[in-house]
């Protein structure tokens, strides 16, 4: 069981999946900061490599917080999604850069794929999804990347695009599937792309508010709704799912229309392997350790602990640039939070 020292801190989900939040773990140098902690990853020696928008992009720790490393100042448009592969290559998603880059965990570059600068033809306004007039080819604004058991890589282009793009582990572009719709194998903003162990193929349709599962080469298999807004969705030994989901109440495109649903704050859900809801946490109450507001990235090391980035403060503002009108967090709100699973 968890025994905290801090009484102050109170645990989050339930039963087998408590967890207590480390809300102040990451030890930043004096005067660095987040700013918003929008992507995180772990590799084999549960090193804990954080992708944020910042003057110091990919920021690296141990699993006790402790500081060991930067790299990538300079290099990115805007960082959006991190991936670390088997043999510990980091892979950084640049959404408006329309690229993605592999680099050593030292941060030398090894390969690129798109042309940095230059995005496909899909009509799309502003990077407004809702303007999108066809799908294209690769990329237009990509969000994350997955790899399958095989080496082949899967490309969520998200925020300009509406396809899943399934390439070889060279680089080879295999095929893609996707188009703008609520349907079958259509997207609305496909914000993540995960591959389960058992090779399902899995994607956060982020403004459809639900995850889509397909077959590695794109059959449509089935999908779950419970999500709020999925972002992300990673998966522990025993194929749970684990989900940062922005909700339904901070952040862009809220003039959707969500008929029976409650404006569910920003949460991690936990779901067993056939998408059931096991437990949640997120319960709106800015602020406090444990909560959050706009949860973005999330990331398990081999403990079972947890870790998620939010994407503050650009979730601040409403739509149309006004006010928005639910509470915000105190501006010294964490952006990352570890979550160390009681056993």
């Amino acid at each position: 069981m968890c025994e905290s020292i801090d009484q102050t801190i109170r645990f989050v989900g339930r039963d087998s999946f408590l967890f207590e939040p480390v809300p102040d773990w990451a030890q930043l140098p004096e005067g660095w900061k987040f700013n918003e902690a929008v992507a995180v990853a772990v590799d084999s020696q549960d090193r804990v490599f954080v992708f944020s928008r910042s003057e110091h992009p990919v920021m690296i720790f141990d699993r006790d917080g402790i500081f060991l490393n930067a790299w990538g100042e300079g290099l990115f448009e805007r960082p959006h999604g991190l991936l670390i592969g088997p043999d510990d290559s980091v892979f950084c998603i640049d959404d408006v850069g329309h690229a993605i880059y592999r680099f050593t965990p030292d941060g030398e570059l090894l390969a690129t794929m798109g042309t940095p600068g230059k995005c496909s033809d899909t009509g799309v306004v502003n990077g407004d999804y809702r303007t999108l007039k066809q799908p294209a080819g690769p990329f237009n604004l990509p969000t994350n990347l997955a790899l399958g058991a095989n080496g082949e890589i899967y490309v969520a282009d998200g925020y300009g695009n509406a396809r899943i793009h399934r390439f070889s582990a060279d680089g080879e572009l295999l095929d893609s599937w996707g188009k703008p719709g609520s349907g079958p194998g259509e997207f609305a903003v496909p914000h993540d792309v995960a591959v389960r162990s058992d090779g399902t193929v899995f994607v956060c349709d982020r403004e459809n508010s639900r995850i889509q599962l397909f077959s590695p080469e794109g059959e449509f298999l089935s999908e779950w709704t419970t999500p709020a807004r999925p972002c992300q969705v990673v998966f522990d030994k025993q194929n749970n799912g684990f989900v940062a989901e922005l909700g339904l109440q901070v952040g862009y495109y809220l003039d959707h229309d969500y008929p029976g649903r409650e404006r569910i704050p920003s949460r991690v859900g936990v779901y067993d392997p056939n998408g059931e809801l096991l437990t949640t946490w997120g319960h709106g109450d800015y602020g406090v350790p444990g909560e959050l507001y706009a949860a973005h990235g999330i990331a398990l090391d081999s403990h079972g602990d947890i870790y998620v980035g939010e994407v503050r403060p650009s979730m601040y503002g409403a739509t149309d640039g006004a006010k928005p009108p639910w509470p915000l967090p105190p501006a010294d709100a964490p952006v990352l939070q570890k979550f160390v699973r009681c056993d």
